[in-house]
Parts: C-alpha cells; sequence; structure tokens
C-alpha cells in the first residue's frame, strides 16, 4: 500500500487518487473510528481552506465521518491556528 500522509496530511490534485472523493470518505470513516469511543458522542471539528475542490473533499470526508456515528462540526473556511485552538 502506497503511503498517503505526509508531515500536512493527503497532498494531490482535485480528484486524481488519493485525492478523490472516495478516499475522503474513507479516510473519513477510519477518523470516526479512531476518534469514537465509550458510549458518548463524539465531534470532529473541520476547516478548510478557499480552494474549491475543499467542498468537495469535506462533504465527502463528513458522509465518512457521520456514517460512523460521529457528529461533526463545519466551521468552513478557516486559518489552522484557529482550528486548532
Amino acid at each position: 500500500m502506497k503511503k498517503l500522509f505526509g508531515t500536512d496530511g493527503v497532498r494531490g490534485v482535485a480528484n486524481v487518487y488519493p485525492m478523490t472523493t472516495e478516499m475522503a470518505m474513507q479516510i473519513g470513516r477510519a477518523a470516526a473510528h479512531i476518534f469514537r469511543n465509550g458510549k458518548s458522542r463524539h465531534r470532529i471539528v473541520i476547516g478548510k481552506d478557499t480552494r474549491l475542490s475543499g467542498y468537495m473533499i469535506e462533504n465527502a470526508l463528513v458522509a465518512g465521518i457521520c456514517s460512523m456515528g460521529v457528529d461533526v462540526l463545519q466551521v468552513g473556511p478557516l486559518p489552522t491556528p484557529g482550528i486548532a485552538t
């Protein structure tokens, strides 16, 4: 299996492997599986930059996360330090 994650996450051209909606959905499901534990509901916060492809990738990621029973808070375009706080 090819390595997907670098130092700053998955990188690539939108709609070209690995930056496909199918891969984003699988990553969302995997992240939700890892973050989900116990009986309480969990929430994952998602921010993005302003590139048009971000909307496509974000929606696929959200679909994968929600399909695993984890809630998502979409904050829209926001600088990375804003997500961390």
